[in-house]
């Protein structure tokens, strides 16, 4: 397997394109902010971007583009049609496909949320010398959709889904220290050591993604997820939409680091 993990975007965008990356994207170009991906009619975009602000641990904003295909702030020159590994496409609600090149099922009255994406402070996490299971295992992150109802803004409701990463106690409140710094992807852990609470049932049977290993002593960690549009996309049952397949983000040219302060200085400029 090619190590893509001090490859620039701008490299890996073009790897993609061309075919040569098809699979998660979890540990690529370090450094750098991954996101989540939703495309849908500009008819109900005002109400996703209420959905988005009433649930921002699953769904924090990082871009909104109208009427295009090509990212402008989180990563000039890529285009989200292309530049994705593979892509889900909803039709009335019901996952139809999976491809790798969505630029057929492209409508010119089509809006593009980017969402933060956890993937992103994982980098904060190793460096801490917390362990990240599915990195070292090279698995796709484990994700559940919970019994946990997200808040409801127009046509949008549903479950909300969250990723899990195993650790011990010590190393949990560690990560929840940490990934409390980054409120832009997912912030602070949503529950540390009680799947129950959440409806899920069996932490080694996620409902996307692969399930890792799990070591005697440590507990589960869970995070909003940029999966939950897809869980809340089947229950609107829109005519057309495109997000990323779980665990294949669009790499932002935006370092982690300062994801943040970019944000905010948009939000001051509005």
């Amino acid at each position: 397997m090619s190590d893509y993990s001090s490859m620039a975007p701008q490299e890996v965008w073009q790897k993609i394109r061309s075919g040569e990356i098809k699979g998660q994207t979890s540990g690529m170009c370090n450094g750098y902010a991954q996101a989540n991906l939703v495309i849908l009619p500009e008819k109900y975009a005002r109400d996703f971007e209420e959905f988005a602000k009433k649930n921002p641990k699953p769904c924090p904003i990082l871009e909104v583009i109208h009427g295009s295909p090509m990212v402008q702030d989180m990563g000039k020159g890529a285009n989200i049609l292309t530049d994705i590994p593979k892509y889900c496409i909803y039709e009335n609600g019901i996952k139809v496909k999976e491809v790798h090149d969505a630029t057929e099922y492209w409508q010119d009255d089509f809006c593009v949320f980017l969402i933060g994406c956890s993937f992103s402070f994982e980098e904060a996490l190793l460096k801490a010398g917390v362990e990240v299971r599915h990195i070292t295992q090279g698995r796709n992150v484990p994700m559940f959709k919970t019994t946990t109802m997200c808040e409801p803004a127009g046509i949008f409701e549903g479950e909300l889904v969250v990723s899990m990463r195993p650790m011990t106690p010590d190393k949990a409140k560690l990560a929840d220290e940490i990934t409390g710094r980054f409120p832009n992807v997912h912030g602070a852990p949503v529950n540390i050591g009680h799947p129950e609470e959440l409806g899920i049932k069996d932490i080694l049977k996620p409902d996307y993604g692969d399930a890792v290993d799990v070591y005697e002593g440590e507990i589960p960690v869970f995070w909003g997820c940029g999966v939950t549009p897809q869980a809340v996309i089947e229950h609107a049952k829109l005519p057309l939409v495109i997000t990323h397949a779980p665990g294949c983000m669009f790499i932002t040219d935006v370092k982690n680091d300062e994801v943040n302060d970019f944000l905010e200085s948009k939000k001051a400029k509005a």
